[in-house]
């Protein structure tokens, strides 16, 4: 993929569907627990792996990566060489699935960017896999600007209006402004 094409952001509900890790170094564990933490059933695939991917109780197959390690899949994240990693993304493209070659472009169909989770709302940072490491400056300026107590507050405010909404068959483009107006709300006490 190059830089020129554009990507299409989504949010995957990972909860109970097995994904496949290539890779047991660090760069694989850190994937691991954003996986976890999602609810994935992960399974490791690596000739060896960190202490921390040993201790973690996902199922692990120390060896080198076979193309059938991708069967019955939703995802694969390839955290290994170039060269394995091109394998595994073209064992992935043969089974439709997508594939995060973690800092590796020409072997990725997905890129797993920098994340912000505040108050349940969360916030994805892509740089199209050319820039990580200013996803991830981007994503420590946010998590510094964002503030936990008001985004719970504007989360709960929200879901408030929204089943409102849904209750009143409110149009989807009036929505917004409404939103705006409640949320203006919530500091009318304090700029009296």
């Amino acid at each position: 993929m190059t830089g020129s094409t554009p990507l299409f952001p989504v949010f995957l509900k990972l909860a109970d569907r097995p994904v496949v890790v290539i890779g047991g170094g660090p760069v694989a564990t850190s994937k691991l627990r954003g996986l976890l933490d999602a609810g994935a059933r992960v399974t490791v695939v690596a000739p060896a792996v960190t202490p921390e991917i040993e201790a973690s109780g996902v199922p692990i197959r120390q060896r080198p990566f076979e193309p059938t390690d991708l069967d019955d899949a939703w995802l694969v994240v390839a955290a290994a060489s170039a060269t394995v990693n091109r394998a595994v993304a073209d064992a992935a493209e043969q089974r439709r699935l997508f594939v995060n070659a973690v800092d590796d472009p020409p072997n990725a169909s997905a890129y797993l960017g920098g994340v912000v989770r505040r108050g349940g709302v969360t916030v994805a940072i892509s740089t199209d896999g050319h820039a990580p490491a200013l996803a991830g400056l981007i994503r420590q300026a946010l998590e510094a600007l964002l503030p936990v107590s008001e985004v719970e507050q504007w989360m709960k405010t929200a879901r408030v209006e929204r089943a409102a909404w849904m209750r009143d068959s409110v149009p989807m483009e009036r929505r917004r402004p409404l939103l705006l107006q409640a949320l203006a709300g919530l500091y009318e006490d304090q700029t009296s």
